[in-house]
């Protein structure tokens, strides 16, 4: 198989099944050891109404609130080894496959020209880039959606370190998406990170006249078994190219797109011009 097609469902199907399963585990476990949703909230040191909520299929719990509910409940493990798929319904259903992917991935490569990407983003411009999101996204979602994307930046610390870079648009560094404290806040991160072993960060000027990947943003990833996959995304559609064709167009597109961007240290110092501006 070439290529992996995300189905584009309704928001929340594919998470409701998976959280309302965990939900009526947690329930019977719960009522089969004689507890109240209040009493088994106290002694998992949350709420009545976390307990009601997880149950009903309506929040998605931290891996932490399972592992002390399969402890507290003597589940056994019934409960914790479903922690992964619940962690993956905090992603929305086309980014799971993708999400799993970058988690393991030894090698991944980001081309960005429409908002900072996820991995380098702070809590704030993340909340700023959901706040905008239309429809509107409920409250709930959002902090959810906030939470699962900081999440995925463990990847940065994790051992071995993984090699990792991003071209991104030089227009999405002028963009003060949340306002300038925001913004401000964000340069920062970029610039920080910018600075770490594994990571190369450069920038694509907008003044420049040759531009390899007008296509559109793409994610390049290598896995521990040595298999390249290439990620494209847009308008909640995805794709997971995995025929070799393919992926070599986009890794030829990208290792131009770096000859034709700023040097990594060239993009750290308009990251210090853009901070010196504000």
């Amino acid at each position: 198989m070439g290529e992996v097609r995300s189905p584009v469902t309704a928001h929340g199907e594919g998470e409701a099944g998976i959280l309302r399963c965990f939900g009526q585990q947690l329930r019977l476990l719960r009522t089969s050891r004689g507890l109240t949703r209040a009493e088994l909230g106290a002694k998992l040191s949350y709420g009545e109404d976390m307990v009601t909520s997880v149950e009903l299929g309506r929040r998605i719990p931290k891996p932490e609130f399972i592992e002390r509910a399969d402890a507290v409940l003597e589940a056994g493990g019934l409960l914790a080894v479903m922690k992964e798929e619940v962690a993956r319904a905090r992603y929305p259903s086309f980014f799971r496959d993708a999400a799993q992917l970058e988690a393991e991935a030894v090698e991944l490569h980001v081309y960005a020209n429409q908002a900072v990407p996820g991995l380098l983003q702070t809590e704030a411009y993340a909340r700023a880039v959901f706040d905008a999101r239309r429809p509107l996204l409920d409250e709930r979602v959002i902090s959810e959606r906030v939470e699962a994307r900081i999440a995925r930046q463990e990847i940065f610390d994790r051992q071995p370190l993984p090699t990792i870079s991003f071209v991104i648009e030089e227009a999405l560094l002028r963009r003060p998406i949340g306002g300038w404290g925001v913004w401000r806040g964000q340069l920062e991160e970029i610039s920080l990170r910018g600075r770490s072993r594994n990571v190369e960060i450069q920038v694509m000027p907008t003044a420049v006249s040759e531009h390899a990947a007008l296509a559109g943003p793409f994610t390049l990833l290598e896995t521990a078994r040595g298999q390249r996959i290439a990620y494209v995304e847009v308008q909640k559609e995805s794709r997971l190219l995995l025929e070799r064709s393919s992926v070599r167009e986009h890794e030829e597109q990208y290792g131009i797109l770096r000859a034709q961007a700023l040097t990594p240290r060239e993009s750290l110092q308009l990251f210090e011009m853009l901070l010196g501006e504000r």
